[in-house]
């Protein structure tokens, strides 16, 4: 009998959270979005976003703000989940930028964060 293996290809564990984050971008039409979503998971390197309207492709880079701190990310994979949670995005933090949450990730050290705070995102401007 054949053996199945889970193969995880992240290089860190993501944290789960329920936060709320700013996100903005080009859509697939090629029309701006700024828009709020949820960040579900969270590391240093990357997130699972949920709740986006927006419709963004493999590919595509957006910004994230949270707690007053902005980054890009690559959008890594999308699935479209109905009405529950909308559009959810797999991203990757961009080099340079670095991670808006990171303050959150080092206070939730050796534990998950399912009940972490949840501080809104600030408006965004000149998106």
């Amino acid at each position: 009998m054949a053996e199945i293996r889970n193969f995880d290809r992240r290089r860190e564990p993501r944290t789960k959270v329920d936060i709320t984050v700013r996100v903005w971008g080009i859509d697939v039409r090629g029309e701006r979005f700024v828009q709020a979503s949820r960040a579900r998971e969270i590391s240093l390197s990357g997130a699972l976003l949920s709740d986006l309207e927006a419709e963004v492709r493999s590919g595509d880079v957006i910004g994230v703000l949270y707690a007053g701190k902005r980054a890009r990310y690559k959008v890594i994979w999308v699935r479209y989940c109905g009405d529950r949670y909308k559009v959810q995005a797999a991203v990757h933090r961009v080099e340079p930028d670095e991670c808006p949450w990171k303050e959150l990730l080092c206070e939730t050290e050796g534990g998950h964060a399912a009940g972490a705070a949840d501080r809104p995102a600030e408006p965004q401007t000149n998106a």
